[in-house]
This record gives structure tokens, sequence and C-alpha cells, in this order.
């Protein structure tokens, strides 16, 4: 596996290549390469892919937040000549000196996938979506409808010019819009306080407090990435669409939870074949400033870094049977905590009924489990807490096979590999300082 070693404070890391199957694009292999600015070296390296007989189906630039005088290059490919451009990536990287990320390959036997160490990182992948953005399918409620497509570019186009970093542009809404909203607002309101759970109801009128939740108003997502960074660190990035779940889950880690900020079709606002503004904002917002829960969802995420493929689907489906359709008990009731469920005024009654199949959230079995997007689930799995969920998600994590383990560091925003006696000292030092400030707060207290 071709790696690049890299120092920061002294202490040397390493940094994988990114190889991951591209579900989206059979055949196509997607590269990013940085080179200085200077003249002529971009054409050097397009002569070198002509005279190798690989065409480029898509070139887009940007200059590198990394080195000033550098710029970043995303090529697809196309993948029929593959033994040539391995050649062709060892050539850029010694003859040209460029630094190279495959962003779509099959991957080798026992190679780790590629995953991003900070949290700047999650640029190169924000904009690879697999769905919907502003292209949209037959079937979708806004297909035929001129306006209602050209807005949703509107939408994309912040999604795919931001950068980690910089404020989430504020959109002004149309009245539409905001009738949309206002009708899936008022009706989810009325059920929140018999069907949602605890931490939902405890957090939302926090958010009608402090980031503008109102029926007659859309909030923006800049003031709830604030809102939430002061309750648990998570914070919000703008998503033109549907990204893979490595991806989606990678985010995770670093307690970024990347959401659209498009809204449905007017024609159908109880309705909707994607998420949402109103899916994000209703469903998993509310959760995302309680600390437990936090915690649990950033957990997903650090179990799915480096996690082979068969391992990602697993990972998937759990957090699509608890963080999208959970239920949780509280005292001898059942209450929802999933987002699909909490934006979702006929399935957020249906899920608390007697027609659906009830089952102990048990991992082994759910990530296995099948589920329908399309359709009400039949089957949910219900949570004893959300530190019961934890606890069985860390117990399923050290079934991942990889061969080092992960931890996120908030100070530094950059996942730390635990895979060497040095790290594993920084880590048991951090710990030992912690349980210092406990033990010296507990003798305080008595």
């Amino acid at each position: 596996m071709d790696s690049q070693h890299c120092k920061m404070n002294g202490d040397s890391f390493q940094e994988s290549s990114y190889i991951e199957d591209s579900p989206s694009k059979n055949g196509v292999i997607s590269l990013i390469f940085s080179l200085k600015e200077e003249v002529g070296a971009l054409a050097k390296v397009l002569r070198t892919f002509e005279e190798k007989g690989i065409n480029l189906t898509h070139i887009e630039s940007r200059p590198s937040r990394l080195n000033k005088d550098e710029y970043e290059f995303f090529i697809n490919l196309e993948g029929k000549n593959v033994p040539a451009l391995d050649k062709i990536i060892k050539s850029l990287r010694s003859d040209i000196g460029a630094t190279v990320h495959e962003l779509s390959r099959s991957k080798k036997k026992d190679t780790v996938p590629w995953f991003p160490r900070s949290i700047q990182e999650l640029d190169r992948f924000a904009n690879q979506i697999l769905s919907y953005g502003a292209e949209l399918d037959a079937d979708h409620p806004g297909f035929k409808d001129p306006v209602y497509r050209a807005r949703r570019k509107e939408f994309a186009d912040i999604a795919y010019n931001y950068r980690h970093g910089q404020p989430i542009p504020r959109v002004t809404y149309t009245e539409e819009e905001k009738k949309t909203w206002g009708t899936v607002f008022r009706e989810l309101k009325s059920l929140y306080p018999t069907h949602a759970c605890y931490e939902h109801n405890h957090v939302f009128p926090l958010l009608e407090k402090y980031c503008g939740y109102r029926e007659d108003n859309i909030p923006q997502l800049e003031d709830i990435s604030n809102f939430l960074q002061s309750c648990t660190g998570f914070r919000l990035r703008p998503v033109a669409g549907l990204l893979s779940s490595r991806d989606f889950l990678a985010g995770l880690a670093f307690r970024v939870f990347h959401s659209t900020q498009y809204i449905r079709h007017a024609s159908k606002p109880m309705y909707t074949p994607e998420p949402d503004i109103c899916h994000e904002l209703l469903g998993h917002v509310p959760l995302f400033a309680d600390p437990s829960f936090a915690q649990f969802s950033q957990e997903i995420g650090l179990a799915s870094l480096g996690a082979p493929d068969d391992f990602i689907e697993k990972l998937a489906t759990v957090y699509w049977f608890t963080v999208e359709f959970g239920l949780c008990k509280e005292g001898d009731s059942l209450k929802a905590y999933g987002a699909g469920l909490l934006s979702s005024f006929g399935e957020l009654q249906y899920c608390l009924s007697d027609k659906p199949e009830i089952r102990p959230l048990v991992l082994e079995k759910t990530s296995v489990q099948e589920y329908c997007v399309t359709e009400f689930q039949p089957i949910y799995y219900v949570a004893e807490s959300f530190k019961d969920a934890k606890e069985k998600l860390r117990k399923f994590a050290q079934t991942i096979p990889r061969p080092f383990s992960v931890r996120y560091n908030p100070y530094t925003q950059r996942i730390e590999v635990l895979d060497n006696a040095k790290q594993l000292k920084n880590l048991a030092d951090t710990i030992n300082s912690e349980i210092g400030i406990l033990c010296n707060a507990l003798q305080k207290i008595k």
C-alpha cells in the first residue's frame, strides 16, 4: 500500500492512499493530485495519460488549502487499462513530485481503505454524492418543475463550493419553501410530546429559543451548527445529496454531520424520497445536542474508519436501525429517537402502534437485517438506553478486522491511529491526566 509520511509536532504519521469502490460509476476511477503552480505542469501530466491511452472524462481544479504554491486537481478517468494507470501514478509521485490520492478503485487484498485523518480532509469526498443533488430521478415530485430544479442547483452549488472552516452560507428561503416547512413543522410538533424520546423533547425548546425553529421560519445551518458545537462539539456541513456509507460515516467520526439545505417539493409536503432540511433539522439535529447520543453517533463513525466493505455495510445497517429508525425504552413505554421516524408524521405514529414487529437491539443480528427504503419499516429495534447502545457498539466494533484502533483528538481535530507503543503511551498519559482530575474532584465533593 502506497503511503506518504508527514511530520506534525515532531512526530511521524502515515497517510494511506484512498482506495474505494465506486458503486455509482462502473469502470470509472477518480484521482486527486496536487502540483506546484508552474507553467506546463498540468500539460505534462495530461500528456502522460494520453501517451498511455487513458481517457479523462472529467477534470476540475482548486487552489491547495495545504500549500499556497500548489493546485489540487480532481479527475475522473476510464479504468480500462489499470496496469498502465499504476505506472502513471508511480510516475506522478516519483518523477513529477505530485501528491496522488485514489478516490475509487477496487481494493487489493488486505489493503486498508483510506480514511480521513484530519477534519479538513472531509473536503476530499464531500462532493462525491451518489444521487440527487441538482439531478432528480424521473419519479421525484419535482422532476417536471423547472423552477424547483433550478432551485436545487442553487443549493447544490453552495455545497460544492463549501470548504471546512468557512461559515455555512445563509439561504433566503422562498415563501413557498417556508410554507412547506411550516406544514411539516406543525404536524410533527403536535406528535413530539407523546411519541418522541425525552432527549428530543428536552432539546427542541432550546432550538426554538436559540436557533429560530418556528413554523414560519426555516432555520439556518450556520446557527444550528454553532449551537451544536456549544452543546456536544457536533457541527453541520452542507452537502448536495447522498454520500456513500463509508464517506458519510467517516464524517461522524469527526462529529460532523453532512446536512442538506434544500426542502422537499411543495406538491407533497408530507413526502420526500430523499433526506431534506425537514429530515435533518427536525429529525437529526435535536439528538446531536445530547452528549450521550452524540458519542454513540461518533463511535459508529470511528468504527467505520479503515473497515472492510462488508463491515461498512453492517455499520450502515446499524445506523439505519438506530440513528434513523431507532426506538428506545422510557419506563414501561417505547419512544422514537430515530431521525427517519421523528421527521415522518405517518411513520412516527405507525412505529408505536401494534402493527410493526419490535425486537431488542442485538447488533450481531441487527447489522445483517434487510430493510426497506420506500415503505414503513416492518421491524424496529429497541435500545434499553443510549448508554447500553454505546456499550453494544463498542463490543461490535472489536470484531472489525483492522490492524489498529483509532481515537479522535478533539484538540487537533485529527484521528489518531493507535498502532505503536508511542501512540499508546500518549493515550495512557492523557487518560492518567483525566483520572487525576477526576480523583481531585471526588475528594472535593466528599
